[in-house]
Order: structure tokens, then sequence, then C-alpha cells
């Protein structure tokens, strides 16, 4: 059985060899966001693979992520929803936009009640 870590958190979980990365993520309750419930259409499910050990590990991005990815295949980026682990892998799971966006406002917020 293949180990995952997913990062930031630094969940490391075993999972079945062919499952998805989303499908392995949502059964460890580790949350990676998605509205269309793994038909790479919302791309909200985007994961990072950055190591050439990790993208290994997964299967070839297909025709349909492919299209959808385009050039962010070549940064590293997959769609949870599509890729499929096979052995060890390290993933990377970005932050929630809007989660960046209030923590952002709040470290502004208390710098500026620093001065």
């Amino acid at each position: 059985m293949p180990l995952v870590t997913f990062l930031p958190d630094n969940r490391t979980v075993n999972v079945k060899s062919g499952i998805s990365v989303l499908s392995a993520a949502l059964k460890n309750r580790i949350p990676i966001r998605t509205r269309c419930s793994g038909q790479a259409s919302c791309l909200m499910c985007k994961v990072l693979v950055a190591d050439e050990t990790s993208k290994a590990a997964l299967s070839a991005p297909n025709s349909r992520e492919e299209r959808r990815l385009g050039d962010k295949l070549d940064q590293g980026y997959r769609l949870a929803c599509q890729a499929l682990i096979h052995s060890d892998a390290t993933i990377t799971i970005p932050e929630d936009p809007l989660k960046a966006i209030i923590r952002a406002k709040l470290a502004n917020m208390e710098q500026e009640d620093l001065w």
C-alpha cells in the first residue's frame, strides 16, 4: 500500500494503489476543495506534485487533465480527481484562496495595531 504525505499538514496515510488523490484525501479527512465531484470540470482540486519521485508515483495525465491544466502541468500541478496513486508520493494542497485573503487581511490588521 502506497504511503502518501499531504502537505502543508504533513499527514502521511496508507492508501490503496490506483485510488485518486482526491478520494485518498477525502477518505482520510484531508480537505481538498471540489465542486464537480471528480469530473475534472471545476479545477478546484488542483494539487502540487513538485518532486520527480512523486510525479512518477502518479498516473500520467489523461487528455481531459491536459486540456484543463495546460501549462500548469509543467509546473507540477495535477487535478486530484484525475491523478491516480501507484506508489509513495508527497502532495501539496494549495491554500484555499479565500482563506489566503482572510489570513493576509488579519496579518495586515495585526501590523497596523503594532504601530
